[in-house]
């Protein structure tokens, strides 16, 4: 694997309430020799639930764009391999967000970090931490 990509909670409890990220998490976020990159998806998950009101989604998603590339983060756009390896997945966890971050990491071979345990299913590129 050569990265990781985190995936939403992970990402907006490490901008908005670290306490909650596990000691797992912690280390592979401040280790400086990781990876790390974040989903467009993500932004555009906090976006609409931002937008509906969703309870822990009440950041700007403009905002979280801009500390995650200040804090070193490097941005994955959705391409077409993106969306086609969706399609190939198995329907394990019903998320679309979720599923497009686990295409992703597979198409890019990354490690997706997450703490759903439910996305383990999708096999060797989800760890949950």
């Amino acid at each position: 694997m050569s990265g990781f990509l985190l995936d939403t909670h992970l990402l907006l409890w490490s901008v908005l309430s670290p306490d909650r990220l596990s000691r797992s998490a912690v280390r592979i976020i401040q280790d400086r020799e990781s990876s790390l990159r974040f989903s467009h998806a993500t932004l555009w998950e906090v976006a609409i639930k931002t937008s509906l009101g969703k309870r822990g989604f009440d950041i700007d998603p403009k905002n979280l764009h801009g500390i995650l590339v200040a804090e070193g983060l490097a941005e994955l756009a959705i391409t077409i391999e993106h969306i086609a390896c969706v399609a190939a997945l198995p329907l394990l966890h019903g998320d679309p967000f979720d599923r497009m971050i686990v295409a992703q990491a597979q198409a890019e071979r990354l490690t997706l970090l997450t703490a759903d345990a439910a996305l383990k299913r999708y096999g060797q590129f989800v760890r949950v931490v």
